[in-house]
């Protein structure tokens, strides 16, 4: 079947792909070098719709090159270039087809499709030239890879192979080109490492720095220096010299080093990382095209299993619904916040502080019960600023100015009477809440917003001996507050529409991802993560060793085992969240006596790092009473994973959240849960745990799954 052919059959499976242009233009380059052409990439839209391949996009740009392949057969051209419109270079294969196909022939034709098409751009009787003007991935960065010589803008702000992360290979020649052009350690580097680590991104100069592009220049005259560039290669003026790739035990080495990334970030549970590193170990012998057919097969394979639908639907939570909050009010009903208070000056309120501080630019006063613990409050905001000075990522005019608005009082009446949103970050005890509320709204003006920053108590009880609790809303933040994007935004039960537009708001311009969520006992991620702790913490109880345990849920691929989560959270936080739970569903939620013991005991987790490793503590093991009933890996991850379902199941049921696409929203933003898997549902539907718990998926037939 001819590439065109191939390409049509796929165009038709889908009807609403955003067809990408490729412009060809004739000019004459410098020091009368000759005529070139130039191939602009382009769907129309501007960059925030950026260019994509999908089945007619890359039957366009097959045109041009029959196009330039006639010109450079007739001697008409001297060379050929490939550019993309302003800000985007291109991003790689259309995702939204992908999702459409039902069969692995039509997988299989996306992947050679695209290699049928960018092989001809390396065949071609002319040099051809790449010139990375902006954001490139996937497909984009491969389609560059294709050509004999590379240029990349300094102002490029995104450069990956992200593949591996999605749920897929570089299928279109990353896998096989990349470790034969800058060796199989860097090739590891950016395919492998940097997917997993949620998705890196490199910039321009590091993109230089490997040795994928030959040549760097400043953004504001990209195009025409490289077009300088060009004009003196062709002239043999410029040499490019490319590094002797070591194709002995170096290569090898350097895949054994990436199964060992891949084993520590996803445990063997999602095929994707391995796929590649087995195209990239065999890509040692040089052989091109022996790679491309191995690329072919894996991506039509990983298109049609579950993992990529998973990773696909993952992304998709994170950057349409996490802009769209399901159930958020009228963003027209939000109040403008031109002034923030934070009662409390110790860590967390500090976090707090410095983020609003930064997005919002607005004068930002923290209160507590003594001077030395204020002072120490703005001192941390301070240092932190003087900390991004350092870095260069802010200047010191900025410095000054975000300093001048940061100050700390005694009184609150002095502190909040100007206020228009005020957080509290106290002693999670409902007590304490209460009375800290009674104070502010004695001293704050009518429209203020309050928010509280609690991880599982009640926010109606909390506003309910206020004057006006419609006012109150939970904003529970997840530590460190930098790094997690989650924001669980919680309606009371008193909560007007105009408060919660404005938390909305704020957490727009915190840059946040906002989920609303129904004043339930911890909310979701704390009441998940708590039924899941809990269930690990049982069995341990009930006689199965810790380790058992611990290497029980290491298929679930995630950030970290669940007693080191425990020691980042701290165990009496854990502790208290259990107990608040308990209260709310004693049937389901245990308090672990072990854990109590731990906590009593001034204990900072299970485990001593003495030789590197987590090792059990030996004070933590005198101290565990466990009983004698001993489960393998199987037992105990189907007793965990049945615990979650069962929970999910009741939250959904509950009202939580609005759909399950929320709860794998807020596991993955505020957990770190694998987009490999897609947060939790798609993993407990595709393992049979959902219907063996609850009767029934959680989500229809081809959200997160092949279609029927």
């Amino acid at each position: 079947m001819s590439t065109a052919e191939l390409l049509k059959g796929a165009a038709e499976l889908f009807p609403d792909e955003v067809v990408t242009s490729a412009h060809v233009r004739h000019l004459d380059l410098p020091f009368g070098a000759g005529r070139f052409a130039l191939i602009t990439l382009d769907n129309g839209f501007d960059h925030t719709k950026p260019t994509t391949f999908g089945p007619q996009s890359l039957a366009n740009l097959d045109t041009a090159i029959d196009q330039v392949e006639a010109e450079a057969a007739a001697g008409d051209i001297v060379g050929v270039g490939i550019t993309g419109k302003p800000f985007i270079f291109a991003v790689g294969a259309d995702l939204k087809g992908v999702e459409l196909l039902k069969e692995h022939k039509d997988a299989l034709a996306i992947g050679k499709g695209g290699h049928e098409v960018f092989k001809r751009l390396a065949g071609l009787a002319v040099p051809t030239f790449a010139y990375y003007n902006g954001a490139a991935m996937g497909g984009g960065v491969e389609v560059g890879l294709h050509c004999k010589y590379r240029t990349v803008s300094k102002a490029l702000p995104a450069f990956s192979l992200p593949e591996v992360f999605l749920g897929l290979v570089p299928g279109w020649g990353g896998c096989t080109i990349l470790p034969n052009l800058i060796g199989a350690d860097k090739a590891v580097s950016v395919i492998i490492e940097n997917s997993l680590n949620q998705n890196k991104q490199l910039k321009g100069q590091q993109v230089f720095d490997l040795g994928i592009a030959d040549a760097i220049f400043e953004g504001a005259d990209f195009l025409e220096q490289s077009l300088i560039w060009t004009a003196q290669v062709l002239k043999g003026d410029v040499e490019v010299e490319r590094p002797v790739i070591d194709r002995g035990e170096a290569w090898d080495q350097a895949v054994a080093k990436g199964r060992f990334i891949a084993d520590s970030k996803v445990h063997g549970a999602a095929p994707a990382a391995y796929r590649a590193l087995d195209i990239i170990a065999a890509a040692k012998n040089g052989d091109l095209q022996q790679g491309y057919d191995a690329e072919d097969k894996a991506l039509a394979d990983l298109i049609m299993g579950g993992e990529l639908r998973a990773g696909i639907y993952a992304f998709n939570l994170v950057q349409k619904r996490g802009k769209r909050p399901a159930g958020a009010p009228d963003k027209n009903l939000a109040r403008p916040v031109t002034k923030v208070g934070v009662v409390g000056a110790g860590l967390m309120a500090s976090q707090l502080a410095l983020l609003f501080l930064r997005r919002l630019e607005v004068p930002v006063v923290l209160t507590d019960i003594d001077q030395e613990r204020v002072d120490k409050g703005v001192g941390y905001v301070h240092a932190e600023i003087e900390k991004l000075l350092g870095k260069g990522r802010i200047n010191q005019d900025k410095a000054n100015r975000l300093k001048a608005l940061v100050s700390g009082v005694l009184d609150k009446a002095e502190g909040f009477a100007d206020a228009d949103f005020i957080i509290e970050a106290v002693f999670e005890e409902i007590g304490v809440k209460q009375q800290v509320f009674a104070e502010v709204e004695a001293v704050a003006p009518a429209h203020a917003i309050f928010a509280t920053n609690t991880s599982s108590l009640s926010v109606s009880e909390m506003a309910s001996k206020l004057k006006n609790p419609e006012r109150v809303v939970g904003f529970h933040f997840f530590n460190p507050v930098a790094v997690l994007p989650l924001l669980e935004i919680v309606r009371g039960e008193k909560t007007d529409d105009a408060s919660l537009a404005t938390a909305f708001a704020v957490a727009k311009k915190l840059k946040k991802t906002a989920v609303l969520t129904k004043d339930a006992p911890a909310f979701v991620v704390n009441r998940i993560l708590t039924r899941f702790m809990g269930e690990i913490q049982n069995v341990i109880d009930e006689g199965t060793p810790v380790e058992v345990a611990e290497k029980a849920v290491e298929p679930l691929g995630l950030p970290m085992s669940p007693l080191v989560l425990l020691e980042l959270v701290g165990p009496a936080i854990g502790l208290h969240v259990s107990e608040t739970l308990n209260r709310a569903f004693p049937d389901r939620f245990t308090v672990s006596p072990n854990l109590a013991a731990v906590v009593k005991a001034g204990k900072r987790g299970f485990y001593v790092y003495d030789s590197g490793k987590p090792e059990l503590d030996p004070e933590v093991a005198a101290l565990l009473q466990q009983g004698d009933s001993v489960l393998t890996e199987e037992q105990v991850r189907d007793r965990v994973l049945d615990a979650v379902a069962q929970e999910i199941g009741l939250m959904l049921d509950e009202g939580v959240v609005a759909e399950a696409q929320d709860i794998d929203l807020c596991l993955i933003t505020g957990a770190g849960w694998p987009f490999h898997l897609g947060g939790i549902t798609p993993y407990l539907d595709r393992e049979g745990v959902s219907e063996r718990v609850n009767g029934k998926k959680f989500l229809a037939p081809g959200v997160a799954s092949v279609p029927a």
